[in-house]
C-alpha cells in the first residue's frame, strides 16, 4: 500500500490572518457560552437572592477583576459578531478574492477591538 499524504496537513497550509480569525471567532463563542453564561447565572442568582447578594455581586463586578472580565466577555462579543458578519458575506459568495479577504480578516478583530472601546467609552463616559 502507498505511503499517502495527510491531507490537509498543517505543512501544506501557509498562516494567514484568515486562519487567525477564525480561530478567534471559535474561541470567543467558547468564551461568551462558558464565562458569558457563568456571569449571567451568578447575576440572576444574586438578583434572586436579596439585596446582600447582589451588593457582593456588585462589589466583585465592579472591582478591576470584574471589570476585566466584564471587558474580555464584551470584546468576545463583538470580535464575535464582526467575524461572524466576515463569514456571513463569505457564505453568500463574495469577499474571496485574496487581497479583499485578507483585508477583512486583519480588520474584523480591529474593529471588535474598536467597538469593545466605544462601547465601554460610552458606559463610563456617559
Amino acid at each position: 500500500m502507498a505511503e499517502r499524504p495527510l491531507s490537509p496537513h498543517l505543512s501544506i497550509w501557509k498562516w494567514g490572518p484568515h486562519m487567525l480569525v477564525s480561530i478567534l471567532h471559535r474561541v470567543t463563542g467558547d468564551g461568551m457560552a462558558i464565562v458569558g453564561l457563568g456571569v449571567l447565572l451568578w447575576w440572576l442568582g444574586a438578583l434572586a437572592s436579596g439585596p446582600e447578594a447582589y451588593a457582593t455581586f456588585t462589589e466583585i463586578a465592579t472591582s478591576w477583576y470584574g471589570y476585566v472580565v466584564l471587558v474580555g466577555l464584551s470584546w468576545a462579543f463583538f470580535n464575535h459578531m464582526t467575524s461572524g458578519l466576515r463569514h456571513f458575506v463569505l457564505d453568500i459568495g463574495a469577499g474571496y478574492e485574496l487581497g479583499l479577504n485578507k483585508a477583512w480578516s486583519v480588520a474584523s478583530p480591529i474593529i471588535g477591538i474598536a467597538l469593545t472601546a466605544a462601547f465601554w467609552a460610552a458606559l463610563l463616559l456617559l
